[in-house]
């Protein structure tokens, strides 16, 4: 706990100042309302865009949708207080986009493995509420995040009191993997520099470790458990990518996770990792590289969802590319991954397995997000498709779906613009000019 303590400290201290925006969120008066004038909105995506609409924003909720433009005199006159008007008729407005696999306090560049041992959680947690503000900024009004250690739980709980500008954020802590296995974070390094990791810090074998990893996320707040199936990536080390834990390990988490009322992520690229993953009862398949016809049958068959991360491949894909920027375990990996993972959301798409939105976000800049939204469209999806899968589909896909993902009455104010229809050109959302979360604005152009 004092950790913790230390790490809100230093964000309070280095930020409190320069974000008068966020301070000024503790302190609206009840009496204050915001009625946002649109030119045209998307209440809930997967349905018509409507024109002329008012929304009337009260504590941070939307309380009316009224058809047209209605002024302030309107909407108070059997109100108490003032209102101020967000004038977005020129704009196109929709509910705030949720990215379902960011990791906010890491950026993966060509000095992360020196950053490893030279950063500590307070050095991660700074790092991480300047990317929790692009990422805002950019329209993303929540995230999960899967897998960023303990700063994570500062920063998402600093967010959420309103002392630093971000997106609402669920997030895993550390992710769990067997022992060599992706999360495992001493890969490549002398052993000395590191103590050898265990369930406190994600890493188990057999099943009781497993659930004791489980319950140790959880016990530092995990909202969410994410468990690494398969080798990854950009773990320094030659083992593939293919599956990492044994059944009756995968089946340990799930039913743990379960049991706390937690879902689980499951990272994962092999065909047969994602399938035991599914098999396991994960909620949520992250990658999915090398899925198959299989894999769609179980995605349907359990209900998970697909969380395809495109632009993170299409990264790795290119940086693979630039002599030396990888280790030669990973840019092997890279070379293997990146080009595949759109093609395994064309496969997805048209097998009909439920798409949410996310992005890995770290491995690529913050605040790049909505690039995911033309990787998505390119594989086969509508721009109403993805807008549904970044909205509806990550909330519901999050368990956050009766607070925010659509316009409705009783959500959260969360909500941004763009100047021109994304259903047109999606490549709109990478210019969106209006942020609102929770009824306080963060930007407007």
């Amino acid at each position: 706990m004092a950790g913790r303590s230390s790490i809100a400290a230093a964000l309070v201290c280095a930020l409190l100042c320069a974000v008068p925006e966020a301070r000024a969120q503790q302190d609206i008066p009840p009496e204050r309302w915001t009625l946002v004038q649109c030119g045209s909105v998307l209440p809930i995506a997967g349905q018509p865009a409507l024109g002329e609409t008012t929304l009337v924003v009260h504590e941070g909720k939307i309380v009316e949708v009224l058809p047209g433009i209605v002024g302030p005199e309107a909407v108070m006159a059997a109100r108490s207080g003032e209102a101020e008007v967000v004038d977005l008729r020129d704009a196109f407005v929709m509910a705030g986009l949720i990215d379902a696999h960011v990791h906010i306090t890491q950026t993966y560049d060509a000095d992360v493995r020196l950053r490893r041992v030279t950063d500590d959680d307070a050095d991660a947690a700074l790092r991480g509420s300047v990317n929790a503000r692009r990422t805002l900024e950019a329209g993303f009004t929540s995230v999960r995040d899967l897998g960023g250690g303990p700063a994570v739980f500062a920063l998402r709980d600093a967010i959420a009191s309103g002392l630093i500008p971000g997106p609402r954020m669920l997030v895993a802590g550390y992710a769990i993997s067997p022992t060599g296995g992706h999360a495992d974070r001493t890969h490549g390094y002398r052993e000395d520099l590191f103590d050898m990791p265990g369930p406190d810090l994600g890493i188990a074998d057999g099943p009781y470790e497993a659930r004791k990893a489980v319950r140790a996320q959880v016990k530092r707040g995990a909202d969410v458990i994410k468990l690494t199936a398969t080798g990854g990536v950009l773990s320094n080390t030659s083992s593939g990518t293919e599956v990492q834990f044994k059944h009756d390990e995968l089946e340990e988490i799930v039913s743990t996770a379960h049991m706390l009322g937690r879902k689980v992520a499951a990272h994962a690229h092999g065909t047969k990792g994602v399938n035991a993953a599914l098999r396991a009862g994960v909620d949520s398949i992250d990658h999915g590289t090398f899925l198959d016809a299989d894999s769609i049958e179980l995605f349907k068959k359990t209900g998970a969802w697909y969380v395809p991360t495109v632009t993170a491949g299409k990264t790795v894909e290119e940086r693979a590319k630039q002599p030396g920027f990888y280790p030669p375990a990973v840019a092997e990996k890279a070379r293997a991954v990146g080009p595949q993972i759109q093609d395994a959301l064309r496969r997805a798409q048209s097998g009909g397995v439920k798409i949410a939105f996310g992005t890995d976000a770290g491995v690529f800049p913050h605040g790049e997000n909505a690039r995911e939204f033309q990787y998505m469209v390119e594989a086969g999806m509508s721009p109403m498709d993805t807008l549904r899968a970044a909205t509806v589909g990550s909330a519901t896909l999050l368990g956050i779906e009766s607070e925010v993902g659509t316009l409705e009455v009783g959500k959260r104010a969360d909500l941004i613009a763009t100047r021109r229809n994304p259903l047109v050109d999606v490549t709109e959302l990478t210019r969106v000019v209006f942020v609102m979360r929770g009824g306080t604005v963060y930007k407007r152009e």
